[in-house]
Order: C-alpha cells, then sequence, then structure tokens
C-alpha cells in the first residue's frame, strides 16, 4: 500500500467514525473509545488535508513558471511554500508514527556494576546520581527502591522509582551497558582503566497491566544484610520474590518492615514482568517483518564515558560531545534528544 493509500484510508476512517458518531446511537460502552479514536483521527486529517492543499497550490506555482507573464512571480513564491510543504510533511509523518502506549508513563530505573570490580561500582554510582539530578532538572520524583553500596561508596546495584509526564519515553534510551575509562583513585601508577556499568529502564507498570497469579509466586523471606554479610536486624524483613513462569527474580531488603519490602518487590516485579511481555510482543513483530527496530539489546555497549580526554562517545548515532563533566552532572538533554532524532528518522523510512 503507498502513502497515499494509507492516508485515504485514515481520511475515510474518519469519516465513517464521525457519521457515527452524528447519529447518537453509540452504545455508552463504546462512547469514549469512539471519540477518542474521532479526535485521533480529527488531528491527522487535519493534517492530510493542509499536506495536500500544499501540493496542489506548488503544482500550480510549477505549471505558471513557463508563463511569460507569471513565470517570475511563481518563481519568487515557490521557495517559500516548498520549505512550507516540506514542515507539513514532517509534522504529518510524526503524527503517522506509532505510539508506543508506555512513553507517557513513569519508570523504574535500575543500574547494576559491570565488569572492573571497585572501579565498575564507583562508576555505577556516578551513573545513579546522575540521572538522580537529571530527574531533579525536570521536577520528576525520585524513590529509592534499592540501593546496595560497597565498603568504598560505590553501587553494587541500585533500583529507584522515576515519576513524572514522559519519563520512560526520554529515558528509556539509556538502557543498555555503560563504559568508563579513566584512572581509578586506588591507582597509583596513573595507569587508565576501562570498566563498566549497565542500566535498565523499564515503564513502570499498574496492577491493571499485568495480571500476576499468586500461585505463580515463590516468596522468601529472610535476614537483611550490610555490607560483608551481617545480619543489619534481627527479623526475617528481607524479601525474596521468584516469578515462577518466567523465573524473574526481584529481592528488596532495604524497609525495616516486611510488608513494605514485600510492596516495593511487586511494584518492580510488574515492571519487569510488563518489559517481558512488551520484549516478546517487539520480538513477535520483528520476525513478522523480518528485521528488528531499533537494537534494545541490553547487552550492547551503548555509550563510553572517557575521563582524560573529557568526552563521552554514544555508538549507537557516533555522536561524541566534549563535555563529560557537564554531563555527568544530569545534563542529558543533548543526548537523549540526539537519540530520539535518530529514532524518529529511522521509523519515518518506514512509513514509506
Amino acid at each position: 500500500m503507498s502513502l497515499d493509500d494509507k492516508l485515504d484510508a485514515i481520511l475515510a476512517r474518519h469519516a465513517e467514525v464521525g457519521a457515527r458518531l452524528s447519529t447518537g446511537e453509540v452504545p455508552s460502552g463504546e462512547l469514549a473509545a469512539l471519540s477518542k479514536e474521532y479526535s485521533d483521527l480529527s488531528t491527522v486529517a487535519a493534517a492530510i488535508g493542509e499536506r495536500r492543499e500544499l501540493e496542489r497550490e506548488a503544482a500550480e506555482l510549477e505549471a505558471m513558471l513557463e508563463d511569460d507573464e507569471l513565470g517570475e512571480l511563481a518563481a519568487s513564491e515557490l521557495p517559500e511554500l516548498r520549505d512550507w510543504l516540506a514542515a507539513a510533511e514532517r509534522a504529518l509523518q510524526l503524527l503517522l508514527l506509532p505510539r508506543d502506549e508506555a512513553d507517557a508513563r513513569s519508570a523504574i530505573v535500575e543500574v547494576r556494576a559491570g565488569t572492573g570490580g571497585d572501579e565498575a561500582a564507583l562508576f555505577a554510582g556516578d551513573l545513579l546520581a546522575m540521572y538522580r539530578r537529571y530527574a531533579e532538572m525536570r521536577r520528576w520524583k525520585v524513590e529509592m527502591l534499592s540501593h546496595s553500596q560497597t565498603p568504598l561508596g560505590g553501587c553494587r546495584e541500585a533500583v529507584m522509582s522515576v515519576a513524572g509526564g514522559d519519563v520512560f519515553a526520554r529515558l528509556k534510551y539509556e538502557s543498555g551497558t555503560h563504559r568508563v575509562q579513566r584512572v581509578p583513585e586506588t591507582e597509583s601508577q596513573g595507569r587508565i582503566h576501562t570498566s563498566a556499568a549497565t542500566v535498565a529502564v523499564l515503564p513502570e507498570a499498574e496492577e491493571v497491566d499485568v495480571q500476576i497469579d499468586e500461585k505463580d509466586l515463590k516468596v522468601d523471606t529472610y535476614r537483611a544484610q550490610g555490607a560483608g554479610g551481617q545480619h543489619v536486624n534481627t527479623t526475617d524483613s528481607a524479601v525474596r520474590i521468584t516469578h515462577l513462569p518466567t523465573g524473574i527474580v526481584v529481592q528488596q531488603q532495604d524497609e525495616k518492615s516486611q510488608h513494605k519490602n514485600r510492596a516495593r518487590a511487586m511494584k518492580v516485579l510488574r515492571a519487569r514482568l510488563y518489559e517481558h511481555e512488551r520484549a516478546q510482543a517487539e520480538a513477535e513483530r520483528a520476525a513478522e517483518r523480518r528485521s528488528q527496530v531499533g537494537t534494545g539489546d541490553r547487552s550492547q555497549r551503548i555509550r563510553t564515558y572517557n575521563f582524560p580526554q573529557g568526552r563521552v562517545t554514544d555508538h549507537r548515532i557516533n555522536l561524541t560531545l566534549y563535555k563529560l563533566d557537564r554531563v555527568i552532572q544530569g545534563e542529558l538533554d543533548e543526548l537523549i534528544e540526539a537519540l530520539a532524532a535518530e529514532d524518529e528518522a529511522a521509523r519515518i523510512a518506514q512509513l514509506s
């Protein structure tokens, strides 16, 4: 189906839904969904109409170029009209992109130390602080769900909830392996070490999104442990929940209350199961069209932070910024917006 055929189909559906709503005989159970569909289609229909009107005007001006009397006027007006047409086409393309309903959601952000020992844990701590600063800049609410530290103050692993508008839409590009190159504070000979940390960003799920059957859960309780393995309390307040069908395991021990730890563990479990279902659906769609859209592979090295050179490089879009000091302080917008633009361009290319 050509793009024009797709646009004609949208206009036909818009007219069909409008006609049905105008009868006043839509069942109450369908009214809200149908009204929303009509509202969404109206926006697209208006963009289609504007684009086609500009195309008609451009064709008329181009035909006038050969006219002895009107050719000069047409030539002077065409550049501006073509700019308007390009803008209208871009706006329409963005409206036609399939929406990820998870984009508007809050997110669960998980940061874990990877290869590199103590230096990897220190770097994971730097990433955690970077995301917290970014969230503060955007006035998002951050709640630390769990945080395991090393004796040197690094981060073995941390899980936090970031609440606000379009959190997942912006942070989803952070999922993957982050690599750091720098001289560790513990390095006496000044040698540059390379270590890594992994980041996973999951859309936060509500209970209605994921149905969890209690019989599919194995719940273990144990005493919370601090650094070095020592017990930090005398009751079995820590909780480990295993989702038997998928094998997903979530542990929480930061709260002194077993009830609170279980609630937090279930929040993280819902997010992981929701992402699991989304990943399965995306894999099925990818198999159908024989090509994967985006990577989403969290084992892939996505970004390198080189401290001696003061640069950060995102390998997915070959973007290098020489402002590492500002990025690590939470100024992520330039990176995120470049990644979003690249993703948009790739998806627009698939429309034609």
